[in-house]
């Protein structure tokens, strides 16, 4: 291991989960434009046709990444139901309903959802520094949210959509954790293609109009973007970073929808925008200087994923040796050993 990630193990993770926050961000205010008039199913529907086009596109070989399996189909399943259906469903129906900004800025609220849920449901480590980090990022959001609480309450159904929105993605990410030793491609692919046909599905069956070509064309690339590039990026930081820590990182796209949001005209915002910003760029930081050390031990556990040979954790012999990441079924012995680490998919242990 190289020395930077063997300090900051989570470097690498934090960047990938900034990169999916970036695309997301900018993906909000853009759908507040172009499903302007458009149904919400309608716009829901576009949007993962557009990240199921990302995941056909991106699949992997079968020696480079693990395949989906026909166990994974019903968490496939309550993936798309929170992911793909619900939330993006309630999301486009609040930001017709409210600016930009405000809605982009109240996201800030996934990663509290995400971060509890990961804690909960499968144990991951919450030391003082994250628990910091996520205050910091939660304090940045409700700066923001009070901000935009400023221009009245004609705005309060949309919030209250889009904040429904955010626990039905918190609930997503939770259950996409055990995904991410699969290649994120397919993982896109399958839960774009389950959410574009029901909410196409219940867009035909409620009578909503057809769009135009121009918000069509423009709903696609949105999606390829900002839901389906993102979530490969999302899940690729879930496999090197845990659940709870990228959903906090993620936080920082409210910030970058609502920077957009500003830019496209969008003027509901104050002095709350900036104090706010730098609340959870500082959250951001904390997170990405993560260095988490002692002694650990790690049970036998055979899995399959997509790996290299130089993480310390990989010491099997190939013959001849493949160069790069690659993917197999391959059996980990019994290990005590002490490096910093977070929580992957090899450092799920309790404190």
């Amino acid at each position: 291991m190289t020395s930077t990630a063997s300090h900051l193990p989570a470097l690498k993770g934090g960047l990938l989960a900034l990169l999916a926050a970036a695309l997301f961000g900018v993906s909000t205010p853009l759908v507040q434009k172009l499903g302007l008039g458009l149904g919400p199913f309608t716009t829901s529907a576009l949007l993962y046709a557009g990240a199921a086009l990302v995941g056909a596109l991106l699949r992997r070989p079968v020696e480079k990444e693990a395949r989906l399996r026909r166990s994974d189909l019903p968490r496939l399943l309550a993936v798309a139901l929170f992911g793909a259906l619900i939330a993006p469903v309630a999301m486009a129906w609040g930001l017709q309903r409210s600016s930009g900004t405000g809605a982009s800025l109240l996201l800030t609220l996934e990663a509290l959802f995400t971060a509890v849920l990961a804690w909960r449901f499968y144990g991951e480590t919450m030391d003082r520094r994250v628990w910091s980090a996520l205050l910091l990022l939660l304090a940045g959001g409700i700066t923001l949210v009070l901000d935009q609480g400023q221009g009245g309450g004609s705005q309060l159904w949309g919030l209250l959509a889009v904040l429904l929105a955010t626990a039905a993605w918190g609930m997503d990410n939770s259950l996409s954790r055990a995904l991410a030793e699969r290649d994120p491609a397919q993982v896109v692919l399958a839960k774009a293609l389950l959410g574009a046909s029901a909410t196409g599905g219940l867009a035909w069956l409620s009578g909503e109009a057809l769009p135009g070509w121009g918000p069509a064309l423009g709903l696609l690339a949105v999606g390829a973007t900002g839901y389906g590039l993102s979530l490969r990026f999302y899940l690729l930081a879930q496999r090197a970073f845990g659940a709870a820590r990228t959903g906090s990182v993620f936080a920082f796209a409210p910030f970058i929808g609502a920077a957009l949001a500003l830019a496209l005209g969008d003027r509901s915002g104050g002095w709350g925008l900036l104090l706010g910003g730098g609340l959870m760029l500082a959250g951001v930081l904390v997170h990405l200087a993560e260095s988490h050390e002692h002694e650990h031990a790690h049970e036998a556990l055979e899995h399959e994923h997509a790996h290299t040979h130089d993480d310390g954790h990989h010491d099997h012999e190939h013959e001849p040796m493949p160069a790069g990441p690659h993917s197999h079924p391959h059996r980990h012995p019994a290990l005590r050993h002490k490096h910093a680490h977070v929580p992957d998919l090899h450092h799920r242990h309790t404190h």
